[in-house]
C-alpha cells in the first residue's frame, strides 16, 4: 500500500487520492498499520472500507509479520474483555502491532496477563483517586495559568512545544518527582521509545539504545533513592515500597517506567493538541464552545474520541477461536484499531463528525477497557477540562495557521507541531 509517492501537499487532493486508492486496491492488499497513512492523515478510507467489506481482516501484505485487523467496536470490545483468550504478555510480542527490537522486550503491567498484572497495576492506582486527583487539580490549575499566560500574542508559534509537552511534562516530573528542571527528558524519552526507524527522532538503532540506557540509569538512581527511604506520594516510592513491585527484575522496572511515562505523556499531549485542531476544522463547534463553557464537560470526551491518541492495541491468541467469522490461530496477532473503533457509526452516532455537545461522548474506546483500561484516564480528562476552561478565560481565538506535521506511527496517533496564532 505505498501511497508515500502519490501525496499532493494540497489536504484536499491528499484526501481524494487516498480514498481513490483504498477504494481500487484489493483488500488482501491492505496494510493498514502503515505509518505513513497516519503521518498523512489518509488513515480514514482505509478503516472505512474494512469495516464495511471485512471487519476482521487478515494482512499479510507489510514489512512485519502477519495480523489481524479488527475495526468494529464491538469486535474491538470482545478481544479487549476476553483477556483469556487474548493475550498482551510482552513475551509473546506486547502490546504494539510489531514486536519490539531485540533489547526492548521490557514487561510492564500492561504487556502482563493475570495473575501479574492486577498487583502491579494496583500498586499506582493511589495516584488516580478522586482525593488525590483533587489536590492536582490545584496545582494543573495554576501552572496551566502560568503557561497560557506567558504565550505570544500576534506571532505564530509551535502549541506543541509551549503548551503540550510542556504542561504534560510538568505533570509527568510531579508523578515521579522527577527532577523538575531535567522534565524535558521524559518527553524525549517517551519519544525515543515509541520511535520506528524512519521517523527521524533517532539517527540509528545504536542512538536509540544510547539514549534509553541512560534513560535505565537515571530512573535506576531515583528507584535506589526512594527505595532507601520513607515512603511518598509519587509513583516511584509507590512501587518502591509495595511488596508486588519493590523485588521486580530491572526488565520490569524499566517496563513500567516507559509505560507509565508514555501513558501520561501521549494521551494527554496529543488530545491537547488535537483539540485545538478539531475547534479550527470544526469553527461552529468553536462558537459553540465560546457561548456556552459549560460544554467543556462533553467536549473533552468527544476530543479523546476524535483524536484517539494511541490507534492501537495488539494481543497475541493464546487458542484457536472465532472473531468476526474468521478463524483465528493459536499465536496469531490481532490488532484492536481504536481509531477505528471509534468511527463505528453501528455504535456511535454520526462517528465523523465532531460534535461538541454529543448526548453520549463517554463511550469512546481511546481507553481500552478490561483489565487493560488505562489507569491514568481521570487525569488526563482532568487536564484536558482544565486547559479549555484557563483558555476560554483568556483567549476568543486560538487560529491554526499551517498544517499539522503528525507523528510517524501507527501507534501513537499524534502531532510533532501544529503552528498557531493567539490574536
Amino acid at each position: 500500500m505505498n501511497i508515500q509517492n502519490r501525496i499532493d501537499p494540497d489536504k484536499a487532493t491528499r484526501d481524494r487520492i487516498a480514498r481513490e486508492l483504498a477504494y481500487s486496491m484489493p483488500l488482501k492488499d491492505f496494510h493498514p498499520g502503515a505509518p505513513k497513512l497516519f503521518a498523512t492523515d489518509t488513515l480514514w478510507p482505509f478503516f472505512e472500507r474494512l469495516r464495511a467489506e471485512e471487519p476482521v481482516h487478515y494482512c499479510t501484505n507489510a514489512p512485519i509479520e502477519p495480523y489481524w485487523s479488527v475495526t468494529k467496536y464491538n469486535d474491538i470490545m470482545k478481544v479487549d474483555t476476553s483477556h483469556g483468550i487474548f493475550s498482551s504478555d510482552s513475551k509473546l510480542g506486547g502490546i504494539g502491532i510489531r514486536d519490539e527490537p531485540e533489547g526492548y522486550s521490557w514487561p510492564s503491567f500492561i504487556s502482563m496477563d493475570e495473575p501479574k498484572h492486577t498487583p502491579q497495576r494496583k500498586t499506582v492506582t493511589p495516584m488516580f483517586t478522586p482525593e488525590h486527583l483533587d489536590e492536582l487539580a490545584k496545582l494543573i490549575r495554576t501552572r496551566t495559568a502560568k503557561v497560557l499566560d506567558g504565550l505570544p500574542r500576534n506571532e505564530t508559534f509551535d502549541w506543541v512545544d509551549r503548551v503540550s509537552i510542556e504542561l504534560t511534562t510538568q505533570m509527568l516530573a510531579t508523578l515521579f518527582d522527577f527532577p523538575f528542571e531535567q522534565r524535558r527528558k521524559l518527553t524525549r524519552w517517551s519519544d525515543v521509545a515509541t520511535a520506528l526507524p524512519k521517523s527521524g527522532i533517532v539517527s540509528s538503532e545504536d542512538e536509540r539504545r544510547r539514549e534509553m540506557g541512560e534513560c535505565f540509569a537515571f530512573f535506576q538512581n531515583l528507584w535506589n533513592e526512594r527505595v532507601n527511604s520513607e515512603p511518598r506520594n509519587d509513583l516511584i516510592s509507590m512501587m518502591a515500597h509495595s511488596d508486588a513491585t519493590r523485588f521486580m527484575e530491572p526488565d520490569n522496572l524499566m517496563g513500567n517506567m516507559i509505560l507509565l511515562i508514555v501513558g501520561g505523556n501521549d494521551t494527554t499531549r496529543n488530545t491537547m493538541t488535537g483539540s485545538v485542531l478539531a475547534l479550527n476544522e470544526n469553527p461552529d463547534q468553536y462558537q459553540k464552545l465560546r457561548d456556552n463553557p459549560a460544554l467543556i464537560e462533553t467536549m473533552v470526551p468527544e476530543v479523546i474520541r476524535w483524536q484517539t491518541p494511541l490507534a492501537h492495541m495488539r494481543r497475541t491468541a493464546l487458542q484457536d477461536t472465532n472473531l468476526g467469522g474468521k478463524d483465528i490461530k493459536k499465536g496469531d496477532r490481532v490488532v484492536m484499531w481504536y481509531v477505528s473503533g471509534n468511527r463505528d457509526d453501528e455504535v456511535i452516532e454520526r462517528p465523523n463528525e465532531f460534535i461538541i455537545d454529543r448526548k453520549r461522548p463517554k463511550i469512546h474506546l481511546s481507553f481500552g477497557f478490561g483489565i487493560h483500561r488505562c489507569v491514568g484516564m481521570r487525569l488526563a480528562e482532568l487536564q484536558l477540562k482544565i486547559v479549555w476552561e484557563e483558555i476560554l478565560k483568556r483567549f476568543e481565538n486560538i487560529e491554526v495557521v499551517g498544517e499539522p506535521k503528525r507523528v510517524y506511527s501507527s501507534f501513537v496517533k499524534g502531532y510533532e507541531h501544529l503552528p498557531v496564532r493567539i490574536t
